[in-house]
């Protein structure tokens, strides 16, 4: 397994697991266990997940998932923006601890920036941090200047910055990514494969056929070549699991990436960051 530097040094699968759209459907519920389980058995035992996601039945699922196997995982949730504050916070976590069946997390996130003072959120932060909460904290949909305004606030590094990132979003190219990697900040790729829509490109399509692999691990392998680089695509089955887990074993070669660049090519001016 590949691994990711985070800023105090402890190391983490650069391949994860995502959960956005997980916990919603009572039908899939079986088959999402069984994914996420396969997962930790493959080595992509960093799992994300968030309040938001399925109003917390996302969280309720990973619990489920990593009974008796907490210690494997590096467990990451994200907090509501408006959930950001002093007091606010510090109830989210306690639900989303609850909801996960588990006394800490490995990672708390802001999942994006919102109308709580960062001093504040930082400082709820620290205090998680503080009564053995969180591990560690970071932030979400960041751009280049509202990382610059977290560094500024001194309360050290966090964790990550998670973004939107795949094939077709490069746009973090131009200033984002380069300046997390100076200041030593992994990236984490939410939908590295577009919701599935990059499977569906036929150029990409053709030239994964060509290497005898599919769309979504030459797209994986593609985000996994870069250092600081932790990639979380979600997977509802085992079948996927693995599939995404073969992509760490494919090495793109310099006509291959070229053809990427031609197929989708990188940003050439400042882009507004990009979410969904």
């Amino acid at each position: 397994m590949k691994t990711v530097s985070l800023p105090g040094g402890e190391r983490v699968p650069a391949l994860g697991m995502g959960s956005w759209m997980m916990g919603e459907v009572a039908a899939n519920r079986a088959k999402e266990l069984a994914a996420l389980r396969a997962g930790l058995d493959a080595g992509l035992s960093l799992i994300d997940t968030a309040e938001m996601y399925g109003d917390g039945e996302a969280e309720r699922l990973i619990g489920e998932a990593i009974e008796g196997r907490r210690d494997e995982v590096f467990l990451v949730s994200k907090v509501y923006p408006f959930n950001a504050g002093r007091r606010a916070m510090l109830k989210a976590c306690e639900q989303s601890l609850q909801r996960l069946g588990t006394d800490r997390l490995d990672a708390y996130l802001l999942h994006w920036p919102g109308s709580v003072p960062l001093d504040e959120t930082l400082e709820a932060f620290e205090r998680l941090q503080r009564d053995g909460k969180i591990r560690y904290w970071g932030v979400s949909n960041f751009d280049a200047e509202g990382m610059e305004e977290v560094i500024a606030a001194g309360s050290g590094l966090p964790v990550c910055n998670q973004v939107l990132y795949n094939l077709g979003r490069r746009g973090i190219e131009w200033d984002l990514q380069p300046w997390l990697r100076e200041q030593g900040i992994p990236l984490m790729a939410y939908s590295p494969l577009e919701q599935a829509r990059l499977l569906r490109q036929r150029e990409l399509l053709a030239l994964a056929a060509s290497l005898d692999a599919t769309p979504a691990q030459l797209a994986l392998a593609w985000l996994l070549r870069h250092d600081g680089c932790i990639v979380i695509p979600k997977a509802s089955s085992p079948a996927r699991v693995e599939e995404n887990a073969a992509a760490l074993a494919l090495k793109l070669d310099a006509a291959t990436l070229e053809r990427l660049d031609h197929i989708f090519p990188p940003p050439s001016a400042p882009t507004p960051l990009e979410m969904l």
